[in-house]
């Protein structure tokens, strides 16, 4: 059986990249609701995470999660009520539709964040939530759920804003930066889900050639060569909505499969290079577990042998900006010698380079970036800075 239920449903992504998840949802026929177009609200480590609501089908949610690639959850809104007290917060809890999205008996895990509401605990918010979805269970006499912090569950978000509270559940299980090729990782990794970001926020469509002279783990390549071959980010891991009673498998399976079928393997050149060795070892595995072996070349080689391909295209590079790694370190000389190869050797090409230092960017010798764009990169204010080609 087909469901066709509508939901409210909350996409998550990095700070900064607002406008590419916007663009990502409206070629998925999905734009924000009126009211509710963006949100601030915690996430980890100390960043915040934008996004974006809106309606949508079972068929929507399952999309969301396989080809979104700026996005970080997928929420679905259970309810929307005021709770004062904790036993009103039980009771208007209790009512919610818990039968949909989790099996009695299932382990719960709970992210509560409060802003000058009465309920300002956030472990007793918690324990009236799950008290709550057990009431909603005792009337068929269905095993009662538990919430063990330290065992894999379905998290439920709560979230109280001025005696206002907001319940919903996770659609994604494991963050969607996650995609399951990178096993191996270089210092101060990238995440794939900003990569992805950088990428369609300067404008690279996957027709032109792209270079990462800095590549690390091979991030930027890789989530290069997903949109250059129609890959979806999501075609080679798990949901937690396949836990779900409302999952209807037989949708899941065909959608997955026109996501299969759309694979559309590219020519186009994509290179990535680092001076450190393990770096690019970690690279080419990465690229292989991506489905990617043989599209993406990986060279060890400082960035003062960087060559220009004949065809211009695109640099899109997170080079080290002296905060975790080489930390102390005078990267000034780094950027400069970058910054005159890119003058002298790349007439044509484009430049989009991420970095948290204004003076470093300026080390490039390149003049003041046509546009910048505000991210976070790992709990680090960063900018990234865009260089189109003018003739």
């Amino acid at each position: 059986m087909i469901n066709k239920a509508t939901y409210r449903i909350y996409i998550s992504c990095p700070p900064g990249l607002e406008p590419a998840l916007s663009g990502e949802l409206a070629v998925l026929g999905l734009y924000a609701a009126a009211g509710a177009s963006r949100e601030v609200a915690p996430a980890h480590a100390g960043e915040e995470t934008g996004g974006f609501e809106v309606e949508g089908t079972l068929d929507d949610i399952y999309r969301c999660n396989l080809q979104l690639r700026t996005a970080s959850r997928v929420l679905v809104r259970l309810g929307n009520f005021y709770a004062a007290a904790f036993s009103e917060l039980r009771k208007k809890a209790s009512r919610l539709p818990w039968e949909g999205f989790i099996q009695p008996g299932s382990n719960l895990l709970f992210s509560v964040t409060c802003h000058k509401s009465r309920l300002y605990h956030s472990d007793g918010v918690a324990e009236r939530v799950l008290g709550a979805v057990n009431d909603h269970f005792k009337q068929t006499g269905q095993t009662y759920c538990t919430s063990l912090k330290d065992k894999p569950g379905q998290l439920i978000l709560v979230r109280l804003d001025h005696d206002a509270c907001t319940i919903s559940i996770d659609s994604s299980g494991e963050l969607l930066h996650r995609r399951g090729y990178r096993l191996a990782a270089a210092k101060a990794p990238l995440r794939e889900n900003l990569a992805a970001g950088i990428l369609l926020s300067c404008g690279w469509d996957g027709n032109f050639p792209l270079i990462d002279p800095f590549c690390g783990s091979g991030t930027i390549p890789i989530e290069a060569g997903l949109i250059a071959n129609q890959i979806a980010p999501g075609i080679a891991r798990e949901f937690q909505f396949a836990h779900w009673p409302l999952h209807r498998e037989e949708q899941w399976r065909s959608i997955l499969q026109t996501a299969r079928s759309s694979i559309a393997m590219s020519d186009t050149l994509l290179l990535g290079s680092d001076r450190d060795e393990g770096a690019i070892e970690s690279a080419t595995a990465n690229a292989s577990r991506a489905g990617l072996k043989g599209h993406i070349s990986f060279i060890r080689q400082a960035v003062s042998s960087l060559e220009a391909p004949d065809k211009p295209g695109w640099i899109v590079t997170n080079p080290p900006y002296g905060v975790r790694v080489s930390q102390g370190k005078d990267l000034r000389d780094l950027y400069a010698r970058f910054g005159s190869i890119f003058k002298q050797s790349f007439a044509g090409w484009n430049l989009a380079i991420l970095s948290s230092s204004d003076t470093l960017i300026a080390n490039l010798g390149l003049g003041a970036p046509s546009r910048s764009i505000r991210l976070v990169n790992g709990g680090i204010p960063v900018k990234l800075s865009i260089y189109p080609y003018t003739a």
